[in-house]
């Protein structure tokens, strides 16, 4: 699965694209997780599978899902908390269920000890 992680300039999501992929190691789920910079997600669009806009750009979710929805990938806004998040779980969470992806099979550990379910 690949996920891109969207932002103004592709600087902050860099950091929640490294928790991203901590997490998705420490559940041994094949992701990949890459920073975007807004004006490259175009071009990056049809290989993704999940897109995780930043908080500031949820103004633009209508415009984004409609070009995603066409291409078959997944989109939804990270929360305003994402940035100070120490773990990149939640994160990884939220991609997984834009992009529709069934739930890991067996007890995954989560990178931040906390429980995987609510």
């Amino acid at each position: 699965m690949r996920i891109l992680v969207v932002c103004g300039a592709g600087a902050s999501s860099t950091f929640v694209a490294l928790r991203i992929r901590k997490a998705a190691t420490a559940r041994s789920l094949p992701v990949t997780a890459e920073a975007c910079p807004l004006d490259s997600l175009a071009e990056r669009l049809p290989a993704a599978d999940a897109i995780l806009l930043g908080p500031h750009l949820g103004d633009r979710l209508a415009a984004i899902r409609h070009t995603a929805d066409l291409a078959g990938v997944g989109v939804a806004v990270l929360p305003d908390t994402i940035f100070s998040s120490p773990a990149g779980d939640d994160a990884l969470d939220l991609a997984l269920n834009a992009a529709g992806a069934a739930p890991v099979q067996g007890e995954p550990q989560r990178s931040d000890g906390g429980p995987t379910h609510g």
